[in-house]
């Protein structure tokens, strides 16, 4: 057990703070005599002192510094500990799992994220980063709680969150883009081709076109993009998830014939739209508000 109470504690801070024990007193509450016997408490139990009077003010200690200190750590996070409690009694969830399709634009998914820990801080988050079929899966085995996909999965309902834009690219020295002249499926047949695995297990769903001889299928779309950029392959990406690599011309738009874009949609679905907390609800809220920005 400790020596000190958190009301000891908080009362040693009001006096920091006002500048005396008796504007401290107005503060908390309580009575001058209680505040000063509060601090005392404190420098009896710790052998130390924490003021020094000078004139009608009370000024701290070196020590009385350093504890004051950290016993504003320790009253921040007994609120930060009461705040939690009173969230998870209102029914906020403790943990959140999502799931999000790695063609939604990344900055806008962290402006979510970051705006959901301002609201409720205490819960939480796991997120997938998935592709294609992972993000079924993650939905059907229930391992999360709400989900970013590009399609809705059969048994669940989901909502229109915006439409993707994908159009094929390569960096400006590729020689897909010397030829200088518009590029037909037949010149793409020569070049290798970069692609995205599919995050699922059953690797059930493939993307649109694989008719390129030599292909390279990596893991995550950021080595996917480094490797376009190094002019190692051509790919179709979402535009908004390139828009920085596109104003700066490491990648350049390929001239095609044919499917030079594609179209495509992102869709918000609950895993169980009855059981959503109002943690689920409120990041589906940002997932939106970001979708429409």
């Amino acid at each position: 057990m400790t020596r000190i109470t958190l009301d000891q504690w908080q009362a040693f801070i009001a006096v920091v703070d006002a500048g005396s024990y008796a504007a401290a007193a107005e503060v908390v509450h309580k009575t001058q005599s209680s505040v000063s016997y509060a601090v005392q408490k404190i420098e009896g139990q710790l052998d130390i002192k924490l003021f020094e009077i000078q004139g009608r003010k009370a000024v701290l200690t070196p020590a009385g510094a350093i504890l004051c200190r950290r016993a504003r750590h320790l009253v921040d996070e007994a609120q930060r500990v009461e705040r939690a409690a009173g969230r998870l009694a209102d029914g906020w969830e403790a943990e959140l799992r999502i799931a999000v399709e790695i063609v939604f634009p990344t900055w806008r998914l962290l402006q979510c994220l970051e705006a959901f820990a301002g609201d409720c801080p205490e819960t939480q988050l796991e997120l997938h980063e998935s592709v294609l079929g992972g993000t079924d899966e993650l939905l059907l085995s229930g391992e999360v709680d709400l989900a970013v996909c590009t399609h809705v999965p059969p048994g669940f309902l989901g909502d229109l969150l915006m439409p993707v834009n994908f159009v094929a690219v390569a960096a400006p020295a590729h020689p897909l883009l010397q030829l200088e002249r518009e590029i037909t499926l037949e010149d793409l047949r020569q070049h290798r081709h970069l692609l995205i695995r599919d995050s699922g297990a059953s690797r059930s769903r493939t993307v649109a076109w694989q008719g390129a001889q030599t292909r390279w299928t990596v893991s995550h779309k950021a080595t996917a993009i480094r490797a376009a950029c190094m002019g190692l392959g051509f790919a179709w990406y979402p535009e908004e998830v390139i828009r920085e690599e596109l104003a700066s011309g490491q990648l350049v738009p390929l001239p095609l014939a044919q499917g030079a874009q594609r179209s495509g949609a992102l869709y918000l679905v609950f895993a169980d739209p009855d059981a959503a907390g109002p943690g689920a609800l409120r990041l589906a809220e940002l997932i939106r508000e970001a979708a429409r920005a």
